[in-house]
C-alpha cells in the first residue's frame, strides 16, 4: 500500500511503507551510471533499509556532486532508508535538505519529491494532519511537471491522505487517477503500485470482490518484474482482503497468501516485513483456535521484533501468546504475556486500542474459566471506557462554551465600537455647537434617539445571551445522542437527594424504597464492528427510547457512559425491584430496529439494588451503592449475559466488612454475607447470538 501509513499486523501497528517509489525515469538520466545504481538501491530500500543505507553511504560523495535530478534521487533514498531504520530526526533533516535544494534550483520535480518524502517521515511521527497537507501540496506541484512516475506516486499518496482523513470519495478519485497515469506511463512497477493501493482502498470500503480483481491484475504484472519484495507486498494486501471478508474459503486464501509472502520476505531478508507477517500468521491460526501453531509463530514474531527493537510488534506478539496459552489452559503464562502486551499500550497511551485489548483479555479469561480474572479485566475496560467517554463529553462542552464566549466577545466588541462612534459624534456636535447654536436642540434629540436605539439593542443582546446560557446549561446536563441525563447531572442530583427509606404505599403499608439499575449492552462492540458506528448509535437511541417507555416520568434515566445506562427509581415497593429488572431485560430484548435493510436487536446485562443499601447501622453513600451495582453487573456479564444480578441486602455483617465485600462480591455472596437475586432474560427465536468480533485490518 502506497502513501502515508501501512497495514497493521494483528493490531494497529505502523511499519515500513510498502510502496514508496520516487525514482526518476532513466530516459531522463543525467548521470547514467549513478542513476542505474540508484534504481537498484531504490528496490533494495523498500525491503532491506540497512543494506540500502550502507550502499548509499558508499556513493554519497559522488551523488552529492552529481546533476540536480540525480542528487535529488539520492536524497530521497537516503531519507527513506533512515526512516525505515527508525532514525526519524536524521530522515527529517534529509527531507528538509531536499526541499531546500528544490527551492534553490527552482525545480518542481525536486520540490514535489521533497514534500512527499517529508510527508512520509512526519507520518512516522504520527503527525497525520501535517503529513496530509504536505502530500496534497506535493501532488499539486507534481502535476505541473511531465514526470509521469512522480505524478503516479503523488496521486497515490494524496489518495491515502484523503482515506486517512475519512474522505473516501476523494480517495477513490485519486486512486483512479493514479491508475490512469500509470497505464499511460506503460511500465509495470507504477501500475503494480496503483493497483495495490486501489485494492487496499476497496478493502476499506468493503468492496472485496473489486479488491481481489485489482489485486489479481497487480500480481500478474508483479510477476513480470521478478521482484520477491513486490510479490510479498501484494500477498500482504491479499491477506488483509481475505480476513476482512470473514469467509472461511477466503480466510484459507489469506493464510496461503501469508505463507507465500513469508517465503518471499525471507528470500530477500526483509526483516521488518518478516516480523509483521509472523504476527499475522499467529493471529490467523488463533482465529482457527490452533493454539500450538499460534504459539510457534507468535514466539518467532516476538524474537524478530526484539531484534528490530520493534516494541509495537512485540506487544502484539505477547497478546497472541497470551491468548494461545489461555486457550491451552495455562492461566499463569497466558496472563503474564497479556499483561506484557497491555503494558506497551498503557505506555504509549493508545487508550482506544487498550480498551479493545481489555475486552479480548476478559473474553479469553472467561473462556478459560477464570471468572474472577475476567471480571477484573472487564472492570478495567469499563473504567477506561468511562474515562474516554467523559473526555469526549468535556471536549464537546468546552467547544460549545468557547463558541458562546466567542459570540459574547464579538457582541461586546460591536457594542464598544458603537459607543466609540457615539462619542465621536458627540465631539463633532460640540464643535458644531460653537458655530451653529440654533442646531443644538436637533443635535440633542438625535443623540437621545441613538442612545435609545443602542440601549434597546443591548437589552436584546443580553436577552439572547441569557437564552444561550440556558441552552448551554441544558446541553451540559443532557447526553447529545440519546437526550437522556448525563453522569454529571446525576451526580449533582444525588448530592442533594434525600431518600425516604420507608413509608406506606396506599393501604398495604408495604415498604417503599429507591432502586438503582445499571445496564450494559451485550456484545456492543460486535454491532459497531459488523455494521458501523452509526448502527451502534441507532441501537443506543433505541435503548434510550425503550427505557422511557418501560420506566416512569418521575424516574431518572442516565446515559452513564459508552454503552452503559443507569436508572434511578426514587420510590417503588421493595417487592417490585426484581420485576422492574425483568421488565427491562424483556422490554429491550423484544425491541428491534431496521438499519440499512438489516434488523438489529440486542440484549443487556443488569446490576441492581434497592437504595439506600444499609449493610450495618449506616446507609452506604450513593457512590458506593453504584459501585456495588456495577460489580453485580460484571457478575451478570461473567455468568452468561442477558440477565440481571441484584443485591438485596446483607447478612452476618459483623463477621465481615464492606471493604471485603467490595473486594470480591461473588465470594461474599457465596459465603452468605450478601443476599443476591438473579433474573434471567429471554432469548427470542429471531435473535441470533452475537458472533465474536473479527480481526480489524487498518
Amino acid at each position: 500500500m502506497s502513501g502515508l501509513s501501512d497495514t497493521s499486523h494483528g493490531r494497529k501497528v505502523r511499519v515500513l511503507l510498502a510502496s514508496l517509489w520516487l525514482g526518476s525515469c532513466l530516459a531522463h538520466a543525467q548521470h547514467p551510471v549513478l542513476d542505474a545504481r540508484l534504481v537498484e538501491i531504490r528496490e533494495m530500500n523498500r525491503y532491506v533499509p540497512p543494506k540500502a543505507l550502507a550502499a548509499l553511504r558508499q556513493i554519497e560523495s559522488e551523488a552529492r556532486a552529481a546533476p540536480v535530478r540525480t542528487k535529488a534521487d539520492f536524497l530521497v533514498q537516503l531519507c527513506l532508508a533512515l526512516r525505515g531504520m527508525n532514525k526519524v530526526p536524521e530522515a527529517l533533516a534529509a527531507a528538509e535538505e531536499l526541499i531546500a535544494f528544490g527551492r534553490d534550483k527552482k525545480d518542481n520535480v525536486v520540490s514535489a519529491k521533497g514534500l512527499l518524502t517529508k510527508a512520509y517521515v512526519v507520518s512516522r511521527m504520527d503527525q497525520l494532519a501535517l503529513a496530509h497537507q504536505l502530500a496534497w501540496e506535493g501532488e499539486k506541484i507534481a502535476n505541473t511537471t511531465d514526470d509521469l512516475a512522480l505524478r503516479v506516486q503523488a496521486a497515490i499518496t494524496s489518495g491515502q491522505a484523503y482515506s486517512e482523513d475519512g474522505n473516501f470519495p476523494a480517495a477513490m478519485a485519486k486512486m483512479q487517477t493514479a491508475l490512469t497515469l500509470a497505464r499511460q506511463y506503460g511500465q509495470p512497477i507504477p501500475k503494480v503500485q496503483a493497483l495495490n493501493a486501489l485494492a487496499f482502498l476497496y478493502g476499506q470500503l468493503n468492496e472485496h470482490d473489486k479488491g481481489f480483481e485489482a489485486l489479481d491484475e497487480a500480481t500478474a504484472l508483479a510477476e513480470q518484474t521478478h521482484s520477491p519484495g513486490r510479490l510479498a507486498s501484494l500477498k500482504d494486501t491479499e491477506y488483509g482482503l481475505a480476513v476482512e471478508t470473514n469467509q472461511p474459503q477466503r480466510g484459507l486464501r489469506g493464510l496461503r497468501a501469508l505463507l507465500a509472502g513469508l517465503a518471499y520476505e525471507r528470500q530477500i531478508g526483509a526483516e521488518a516485513m518478516i516480523a509483521g507477517t509472523l504476527v499475522n500468521l499467529s493471529d490467523s491460526y488463533l482465529k482457527q483456535r490452533d493454539y500450538a501453531r499460534t504459539l510457534s509463530y507468535a514466539t518467532q514474531a516476538l524474537q524478530a521484533a526484539r531484534s528490530l527493537n520493534d516494541d509495537s510488534t512485540a506487544a502484539t506478539a505477547h497478546l497472541n501468546l497470551g491468548q494461545a496459552h489461555l486457550g491451552l489452559g495455562s492461566l499463569a503464562e497466558g496472563k503474564r504475556h497479556f499483561e506484557l502486551g497491555l503494558a506497551w499500550y498503557e505506555k504509549v497511551g493508545d487508550k482506544p486500542e487498550l480498551q479493545e485489548v481489555l475486552v479480548e483479555y476478559g473474553a479469553a479469561l472467561e473462556r478459560a474459566g477464570d471468572m474472577a480474572g475476567a471480571v477484573k479485566a472487564y472492570h478495567r475496560e469499563r473504567t477506561l471506557s468511562n474515562e474516554l467517554f467523559e473526555k469526549r463529553r468535556q471536549k464537546a462542552t468546552l467547544e460549545l462554551q468557547e463558541k458562546y464566549e466567542t459570540e459574547k466577545k464579538q457582541r461586546q466588541i460591536e457594542l464598544l465600537s458603537r459607543e466609540n462612534q457615539l462619542k465621536s459624534t458627540e465631539i463633532d456636535n460640540r464643535r458644531l455647537q460653537q458655530h451653529v447654536w440654533w442646531l443644538l436642540a436637533v443635535v440633542f434629540a438625535l443623540a437621545a434617539l441613538v442612545v435609545g436605539i443602542l440601549y434597546r439593542k443591548v437589552r436584546h443582546a443580553n436577552a439572547q445571551l441569557k437564552v444561550k446560557n440556558l441552552e448551554l446549561k441544558q446541553q451540559s446536563s443532557r447526553d447529545p445522542l440519546t437526550g437522556l441525563y448525563n453522569r454529571r447531572h446525576f451526580q449533582e442530583f444525588m448530592r442533594s437527594h434525600l431518600q425516604v427509606e420507608k413509608r406506606g404505599a396506599g393501604t398495604s403499608g408495604e415498604e417503599i424504597v429507591g432502586a438503582l439499575f445499571l445496564l450494559d449492552v451485550d456484545h456492543f462492540k460486535h454491532v459497531n464492528d459488523s455494521h458501523g458506528h452509526a448502527a451502534g448509535d441507532a441501537v443506543l437511541k433505541m435503548i434510550a427510547e425503550s427505557l422511557r417507555e418501560i420506566l416512569r416520568e418521575t424516574d431518572m434515566i442516565v446515559r452513564w457512559g459508552g454503552e452503559e445506562f443507569l436508572a434511578f427509581l426514587p420510590a417503588i415497593p421493595r417487592s417490585g425491584v426484581e420485576e422492574i429488572a425483568r421488565r427491562l431485560l424483556t422490554g429491550i430484548s423484544n425491541r428491534s430496529i431496521d438499519y440499512q435493510d438489516k434488523t438489529l436487536s440486542v440484549n443487556v446485562s443488569i446490576g441492581f439494588a434497592p437504595f439506600p443499601l444499609v449493610p450495618g447501622t449506616h446507609a452506604l453513600p450513593w457512590e458506593r451503592a453504584v459501585n456495588l451495582v456495577d460489580m453485580a453487573l460484571y457478575l451478570a456479564k461473567a455468568h452468561g449475559r442477558n440477565r440481571a444480578y441484584g443485591v438485596r441486602g446483607f447478612a452476618n455483617f459483623e463477621q465481615t466488612s464492606m471493604e471485603d465485600i467490595e473486594q470480591d462480591l461473588e465470594r461474599a455472596w457465596g459465603a452468605g454475607y450478601v443476599d443476591m437475586s438473579i433474573v434471567l432474560g429471554t432469548w427470542p427465536e429471531t435473535k441470533n447470538p452475537a458472533a465474536p468480533p473479527k480481526l480489524t485490518i487498518v
